[in-house]
């Protein structure tokens, strides 16, 4: 698949050559002239790297990053300025950039940056999917699938599955389950364990996985793979 690179530079000749030479090498691209639509667009979340200009109208390179980090948008930034101070990269790093490359720059240079933060993005990417035969859960989204559907699940089905699944094939007791997803919470008690496990079984079964989450009697519960 073709990474989804988004450029974003207030200057048309650095946007058209970046956009010739990136899909040169085989990337998708889109480019924004400004703020606002820098953030409109990356907040898709559908772009694997941005390329963020800090001097950019509108809204400043910096605040489109503050921004997208205050909406949990992890996509990798790699800031682009000619401001090449150390106060200015630190304070782009600390707005949570994973790069900061100083204009003008080697094409080369920054083409292999952009790849090693892809290849980052990817190795962390990988950490936070969860696989048990059909069954895939996206630690990050918070979503799980059985072969191509997907399973509908509430945040507390999600964190009881995700409970589950991080020690898949170990029996989990009741209270461990109870202190893991419900905490310190006054009104849950052991029931509620049973109760939930019921509501997973059924939307499990409804994607034609009802036989992963197995009652160990006397014991718990343990996530396993499908029969």
């Amino acid at each position: 698949m073709r990474p989804q690179i988004l450029v974003v530079d207030d200057e048309p000749g650095v946007r058209k050559a970046l956009d010739r030479g990136l899909r040169a090498e085989g990337m998708d691209v889109t480019v924004a002239a400004d703020g606002p639509s820098a953030l409109r667009l990356a907040r898709s979340g559908s772009f694997d790297a941005i390329l963020l200009d800090i001097m950019i109208p509108g809204l400043s390179g910096y605040r489109v990053l503050e921004q997208l980090r205050a909406d949990g948008i992890a996509t990798p930034v790699l800031l682009v300025s000619a401001k090449d101070g150390e106060v200015d990269q630190a304070d782009g790093l600390d707005l949570g950039a994973d790069g900061y490359v100083v204009k003008p720059f080697s094409f080369v240079v920054l083409l292999a940056q952009l790849r090693a933060t892809l290849r980052r993005a990817a190795a962390s990417t990988a950490r936070d999917l969860i696989r048990l035969g059909p069954l895939t859960m996206d630690r990050q989204a918070r979503t799980a699938r059985y072969d191509d559907a997907d399973v509908p699940l509430s945040p507390r089905e999600y964190a009881l599955l995700e409970a589950l699944a991080v020690r898949a094939g170990t029996v989990r007791t009741k209270e461990e389950l109870l202190h893991e997803v419900w905490g310190d919470e006054w009104a849950a008690t052991r029931n509620v364990v049973e109760v939930y496990i019921g509501y997973l079984r059924r939307k499990l079964s409804a994607a034609g996985g009802g036989d992963l989450v197995r009652t160990v009697r006397g014991r718990g519960y343990q996530l396993g793979e499908p029969r």
